[in-house]
């Protein structure tokens, strides 16, 4: 007898051995024993996930010897003979062979007439996106009002493409990717029935390759039996589907916990005997950086089963969560990258280089690895310590302000303090500071200068250009905020004029531009955004720095 692939000998036969599309199997389910059938059903999914087969054990439930029923018996003739793919009431198209309208015609020709020996005649289209404009218009009027006898499955991997006129006149179900959990379970289950040996990281290893397809996962499985020889061991599978080894990204995570670049070019090289594919090396850098994260955020999470468990924990205790999300960020968008390099090696390279070149010297120098301890090495060229006077974690974001950019504003504070005790109307701007105002009326005082006090009467002058603010309540509310902060009642004069001196609103205008002049000097002398210019073409954007109160 000749082999069967996988994919076709364990092909579900009912429902209940679908795996992972529960939400559809419950709704057809109910339908069929309830006979509540809608005439065209539209099944959407990626390829691999079930369309067919679900369209097939439908077919097979309505039609049935033994009655309509969502556990079709399986021995019948109509069962057996839909199994086997003869039955004559089945009538399965590939709409990409079938994008003529003639051909639609001709096929919709025999719609009227009595299914031939089931109780149905079920039309099963698949990828039905490939049908013409024109095949489409004459699949509408049989799709809204078919013969009683009939019913229309659609399946397509691209329900974009099909016209909203025939979405309308389908019950549509959208099938989801399988997990990788889901694939390896029955991969398990498929492989201890067929007596053949495996390992777990094997199973992991063809369940990640799936990408989400139970069918893809199978024909993998089918490959990796016979490039084992009959069994499927982890090693094989890796080699088989050009996976690199985690050995080789371990080493790399190694030299990054430990700031040691020549490690890191070293193994580079290493790789590139071997005859590495860097896109997969890349994709598998940020599996492993994913289970890191992982087992930072959740203590005790079980990583997956292709890595080893105790070594990502060596790593997730060695580097900080914010070194894990900017390595993964960068291996991201360096993927996205990687075709544009001279070379793959190169590109690889460069994406581990950034990795050390942006990594926060405090988070460096926390590891404790070689190379961190006064240096950080970036490619051979050295940079400040951490330990260094102006070498902090905040200079590394251009949005903050540097500690030296701190230092001057830090001690404007205490004479103001001192005067709002003292409640003093002449010290006018430490007066307006404990003034508890808010809106309008907090402008008007921060828009205005002290004239006189003569222990009853405040007199301020409002800069005319703010003469708008003298509007509503705004003036009575100054009142009341300025006679509660006296602690007694006072009358408030106001006049308009230029101000000869600076209002309050004024000075804090010009202490926020000095200070965000001294934090764009700051940033600008930092001696790591000199390297970062020099090194890697950086320019810093001046808007974008902030200084920090």
């Amino acid at each position: 007898m000749s082999y069967q692939v996988l994919a076709r000998k364990w092909r579900p036969q009912l429902f209940s051995q679908l795996v992972g599309q529960e939400h559809v199997v419950k709704a057809l389910t109910n339908a069929l024993d309830n006979e509540r059938l809608h005439h065209a059903y539209l099944f959407t999914g990626t390829r691999g996930v079930g369309k067919t087969t679900l369209a097939r054990i439908f077919a097979k439930s309505l039609n049935c010897e033994q009655g309509i029923s969502a556990t079709p018996c399986g021995v019948c003739d109509a069962c057996r003979e839909i199994d086997e793919g003869r039955f004559v009431d089945l009538l399965e198209v590939d709409a990409a062979s079938r994008t003529k309208v003639d051909q639609t015609r001709e096929l919709l020709d025999n719609v009227p007439y009595a299914p031939v020996r089931g109780r149905y005649k079920v039309y099963l289209i698949d990828e039905v996106h490939m049908f013409s404009a024109s095949s489409f218009n004459a699949l509408l009027k049989t799709l809204e009002e078919p013969p009683p006898h009939v019913k229309f499955i659609l399946a397509t991997t691209d329900p974009q493409k099909v016209p909203v006129t025939v979405l309308s006149r389908c019950l549509q179900f959208n099938l989801k990717r399988l997990s990788r959990e889901q694939i390896g379970q029955q991969l398990r289950h498929i492989l201890e029935q067929e007596k053949i040996l495996f390992d777990d990281e094997s199973l992991s290893l063809l369940a990640r390759g799936a990408d989400g397809s139970m069918r893809d996962g199978l024909s993998l499985l089918d490959q990796a039996i016979a490039f084992g020889a009959g069994e499927v061991k982890g090693a094989e599978v890796r080699t088989m589907i050009g996976t690199v080894g985690a050995d080789q990204i371990y080493g790399l995570l190694d030299a990054l916990m430990n700031q040691n670049g020549a490690e890191l070019l070293q193994g580079v090289a290493e790789m590139t005997q071997r005859a590495t594919d860097f896109t997969s090396a890349t994709q598998e850098l940020l599996a492993m950086l994913h289970q890191i994260a992982l087992m930072q955020t959740v203590p005790g999470i079980a990583p997956d089963e292709a890595f080893d468990a105790t070594r990502l924990q060596h790593f997730a205790d060695g580097l900080t969560p914010e070194d894990i999300q900017l390595f993964y960020q960068i291996g991201l968008t360096g993927q996205k990258e990687l075709h544009l390099a001279p070379d793959p090696r190169s590109g690889f390279e460069m994406l581990l280089l950034r990795m050390l070149a942006f990594r926060p010297a405090e988070s460096a120098g926390a590891s404790g690895g070689a190379g961190s301890a006064q240096t950080r090495r970036v490619g051979g060229a050295a940079a400040p310590s951490p330990s260094q006077p102006k070498q902090t974690a905040t200079q590394v974001d251009p949005t903050h302000q540097s500690a030296k950019a701190k230092a001057p504003v830090a001690d404007k504070r205490p004479a103001q303090a001192a005067a709002i005790k003292k409640a003093d109307p002449a010290q006018w701007d430490s007066f307006v500071a404990g003034l508890k105002l808010g809106g309008i009326a907090s402008q008007l005082a921060h828009h205005s200068v002290y004239e006189s006090w003569d222990g009853e009467t405040l007199c301020l002058k409002l800069d005319t250009s703010h003469r708008h603010l003298r509007v509503g309540q705004a003036e009575s509310r100054l009142q009341e905020g300025i006679s509660s902060q006296l602690g007694r009642a006072v009358k408030l004069k106001i006049t308009e004029a230029v101000p000869e001196a600076e209002t309050p609103a004024m000075r804090q205008d010009r202490e926020q531009q000095e200070r965000q002049r001294e934090a764009q000097a700051s940033m600008s002398s930092d001696p790591l955004v000199k390297e970062m210019e020099e090194h890697f073409s950086a320019k810093l954007v001046s808007d974008s720095v902030r200084p920090t109160d």
